[in-house]
């Protein structure tokens, strides 16, 4: 009986333990709630958050006496001593004076301020989130120091920083929750089509610049960090629901939905949950240029027409040379195209979702194991070598990961799946070839001129007019946009991914990922120690359509290891000096492997003041496309220089008939990869010798395979307050070498370059093939550039900032005109905004200016100027406690001057928004 007693009052004790409360409130100094505010138990992974209120609810087994610990991004963090059960506090944090004091991860893979920071690094937390004037928090990105966006699409933007941008931007990483979020099939990330939903965004963390050093070989120019929301510190459910207009002069006013929902539950201290969906829906920007992208000043009437977003244009031919007649002009001449709005409906779309599980097993211990999956399928737009029409793309993530505060063990994979998707290039000239064959095309063509020449030309015709009547003739019966005939054809090529005949992509391509780090920080007094390694498996699986995969899979792997050493001097109170060390050592099987070191210095002076100088080298492996597409774009085949796919991509060729007559070449050839890179001219030197006839013109090509690229990278930087004005400035050199790009090369049907007979002859007769080779620069490219930024809080209530940023390339283009290094990026760029959070009671606002100067944009797919522009971003928003909500009105370049980021794409119009955001802290 004693026992049983003895046990009750055991079980009576512990579950006492287990219920001790504390309630209470969080303000700021002028008393107004603080949602979303951390509460955590001092020493322990127990805690929770403030609602919408600022109230709180804890109950803890600990017993009183206890430390609080408070946090919030944006305030002070603060203590509060629980003293007895059942406590009421009301708990008061100041709001930081700068964003200085917020705190990051990324610079060094452990927490710090932004203060502190060894690098430059940028941050966009829940704050700049609800008061973003952009039309989702993505876009908002764009308003940081020293970012660029290229908007691709709707829902497609590619990040960059420190020049060399590209839509396939495999030099810039983005990570989520510490999962690559690159394509497997593509190697680089959709922009935030299958990415985060905003009600779950926690921070955004941006750290420009090489980082190879801790972050391995596609972290070139720069990282993206972007955090989800624990489900055991932010519970319950949050809906977004936004909705507005685009208005573009070419696609018209068209209506926009983005809607998302996060539901999270804390079961008990050790269990957690969540889930998450979110829809979006509208119509994409509509790319309707139709200037030659070869000379402007050529219409569609000219013979060898080739507009920008007209497709089925690329194929042309030398009709003398096709005919072997003398009566017949020496020139190149096109076949007719369609225009871009006749191949896709603009639909843009993003459907994503992702759950996760968190246990946490031993109470006391921030030791947590989780799984979390993601799933996402969208349309949108991709300019890469051709326009491309993604369709149903899906993409799915699957993670485990075991860490707490000292370490971290993930393991996850990534797959995609093309959908639907095609190329919009190759549609417009297969379904040219479904009507009519190249041959037969050109043959009536032929046929048509000659006859008038052979008449006489009794009509008096000019050579334009001859033109127009050779095509007029051999565009009869051309299948029409709109008709039956047209929309079979089409329906028919895009689900063809012989690309012969078809111009469907197929895709199932995966990788798998493995990562750890462990910090020893906890076990050394001398310094903070880290060290960490990943590995990462590539399963290519295109079916020939973008690789070389005819087969079988391409699987290749890569892995890599670091350390950190950390160290802080304190001179005194007011100074102290952080240095930090780390090398980085990573290995691709297909090359040696290459160490990254970085050492950075931060002297800090009476906390108001950081003046940091930093010097690591960087570099990166060829991506899978550089080592492994075998892809006829149109206008030049792309060959990946991978040692086994010279030989593995090859195509037949039909020979002229000058070269089968006069020089006894066989009707049709095999040609392989390998003579891109082995039997080559380049291509300006072919173009040369159209123009000159001399043969002493030409200029053999044969570009080495593609290497690894490396960059040493020097940058100096200062952090500080003066008065009520936060500065930061950063100033930066990029030593690259090896660099990788594309070369443009000729390679003859027969002959050996350089024979000054035979492949002379070859390029005459317009016997060649051009390709666009994988390989490096062989002289250093070097770019630099500065950032400075100042931020201010005006009268206690206005948020004001602006940002400069200046960018350069140091190299010499006419030195090496076959070789595009894509610097893609204004000299100048401007940026400011105002903004209250608290204007009046619940009432906020913001507008954001962006001026960017005009820049060169040079890609595969077409080369162009892109003009200055200037936009203007505003949102006025109301909160409404009562009803835990935030209502906006906002408008995305709200003058509706519409620009392009790219040469190619859409212009991008205005996006005008209604949003109801409900229980987001």
């Amino acid at each position: 009986m004693r026992a049983i007693l003895f046990l009750a009052l055991l079980l009576a004790t512990s579950f006492g333990f287990s219920q001790t409360t504390v309630n209470g409130k969080v303000v700021d100094q002028n008393s107004q709630p603080v949602p979303g505010a951390n509460i955590v138990i001092e020493g322990k992974a127990i805690g929770t958050t403030t609602d919408f209120d600022g109230n709180f609810n804890l109950q803890t087994s600990e017993v009183p006496p206890f430390q609080l610990r408070i946090t919030s991004i944006g305030y002070s963090e603060t203590t509060e001593e629980v003293t007895s059960n059942n406590q009421t506090l009301t708990i008061v944090i100041e709001e930081s004076q700068t964003f200085l004091d917020e705190v990051v991860i990324s610079a060094s893979r452990t927490p710090e301020r932004i203060f502190e920071s060894p690098v430059t690094v940028e941050r966009f937390g829940l704050k700049e989130i609800k008061n973003t004037a952009s039309a989702d928090f993505y876009d908002g990105l764009e308003n940081l120091k020293g970012v660029d966006i290229n908007t691709n699409s709707l829902t497609f933007k590619s990040i960059n920083t420190r020049g060399f941008a590209s839509f396939g931007n495999s030099r810039f990483m983005q990570l989520v929750d510490g999962m690559d979020n690159s394509t497997p099939a593509l190697n680089f990330p959709l922009g935030n089509l299958v990415g985060m939903i905003e009600t779950d965004v926690q921070s955004v963390e941006l750290l420009p610049g090489a980082s190879s050093a801790l972050y391995g070989a596609n972290a070139f120019n720069g990282v993206l960090f972007m955090r989800s929301k624990s489900p055991f510190d932010h519970e319950g459910i949050s809906v977004s629901m936004k909705r507005g207009i685009t208005s573009q002069v070419a696609a018209g006013d068209n209506s926009y939905t983005d809607f998302g929902i996060r539901a999270a539950h804390k079961f008990s201290d050790k269990f957690a949950g969540k889930v998450n969906f979110g829809y979006l829906k509208g119509t994409d920007w509509a790319a309707t240029s139709e200037i030659d992208k070869f000379d402007p000043t050529r219409t569609r009437a000219n013979y060898n027409y080739d507009g920008i977003n007209v497709y089925g244009d690329e194929v042309s031919t030398n009709i003398r040379a096709a005919s072997g007649l003398g009566i017949i002009p020496d020139v190149e001449v096109s076949r007719t195209g369609y225009n871009e709005s006749d191949l896709t409906n603009n639909n843009a779309e993003s459907i994503k979702a992702d759950w996760g599980l968190y246990y946490r097993p031993i109470e006391d211990s921030n030791l947590e194991l989780s799984y979390v999956g993601k799933v996402g399928t969208g349309s949108t737009m991709y300019q890469g070598t051709n326009r491309y029409n993604i369709d149903g793309f899906f993409q799915e993530q699957h993670k485990f990961e075991v860490k707490n505060d000292n370490f971290f063990l993930r393991g996850y994979i990534v797959a995609d799946k093309a959908g639907d998707s095609y190329d919009m290039v190759f549609a417009g000239i297969n379904i040219n070839q479904a009507w009519k064959s190249n041959e037969d095309w050109f043959g009536d063509y032929i046929a048509t001129y000659a006859g008038i020449e052979l008449s006489g030309n009794p009509s008096g015709l000019s050579d334009d007019q001859k033109h127009a009547a050779a095509r007029a003739a051999a565009d009869t019966g051309r299948y029409l946009p709109g008709s039956t005939e047209f929309q079979s054809a089409f329906e028919r090529v895009i689900k063809d991914p012989d690309l012969s005949t078809g111009a469907q992509f197929k895709d199932a391509s995966k990788y798998y990922h493995a990562d750890g780090n462990y910090n020893f920080s906890h076990l050394t007094d001398f310094a903070d120690i880290q060290v960490g390694g990943s590995y990462r498996q590539y399963s290519l699986n295109s079916f020939g359509t973008i690789y070389t995969d005819y087969d079988s899979t391409i699987d290749y792997s890569e892995f890599g290891v670091y350390t950190q050493i950390q160290k802080t001097f304190d001179f005194s109170e007011e100074m102290n000096l952080k240095l930090t060390g780390s090398v980085r050592y990573d290995k691709s099987e297909f090359f040696d492997g290459f160490f990254s070191p970085r050492f950075s210095a931060g002297l800090t002076l009476n906390r108001d003041h950081n003046i940091r100088a930093s010097v690591q080298t960087g570099f990166r492996n060829p991506t899978t496309q550089d080592l492994f597409i075998g892809l006829n774009a149109g206008r030049a085949i792309l060959v990946g220089s991978a040692p086994d796919n010279l030989d593995r991509y090859s195509t037949d060729f039909d020979v002229s008939v000058v070269g089968q007559e006069n020089l006894q070449q066989p009707a049709m050839i095999t040609q392989t990869g390998r003579a891109a890179y082995e039997n080559s001219y380049k291509a300006s030197s072919v173009e040369m010798l159209g123009e000159t006839g001399n043969p002493a013109d030409l200029i053999v090509a044969n570009p080495d395979v593609v290497k690894p690229e490396k960059v040493t990278s020097f940058e100096i930087g200062y952090r500080g307050k003066i008065e009520k004005f936060v500065i930061d400035f950063s100033a930066y050199y990029n030593q690259y070498k090896d660099f990788i790009s594309q070369e443009v090369v000729v390679a003859p049907y027969y002959g050996t370059v350089g024979d000054g007979a035979l492949s002379v002859a070859a390029v005459a007769n317009g016997d060649y093939q051009a390709y666009s080779a994988y390989t490096n620069s062989d002289v250093n490219i070097n770019s630099y550039g500065a950032s400075l930024g100042l931020t201010a809080k005006v009268f206690d209530i206005f948020d004001l900032s602006g940002s400069y940023t200046f960018t350069k390339q140091d190299f010499d283009q006419a030195a090496n005109p076959d070789f595009m290094s894509s610097f893609n990026t204004p000299e100048h760029k401007f940026k400011a905004s105002i903004g209250s959070t608290d204007l009046v009671e619940n009432f906020g606002f913001n507008v954001a200016y962006r001026f960017s100067d005009d820049y060169l944009w040079e890609a595969t797919f077409g080369t162009g100027v892109v003009p200055e522009f200037h936009t203007i971003d505003a949102q006025i928003n109301y909160t409404v406690p009562s009803i835990k909500s935030v209502f906006k009105v906002g408008a995305s370049n709200l003058l509706g001057d519409e620009y392009f980021t790219a040469f190619g794409t859409g212009f991008i119009g205005s996006q005008y928004y209604v949003s109801w955001t409900i229980n987001n802290l």
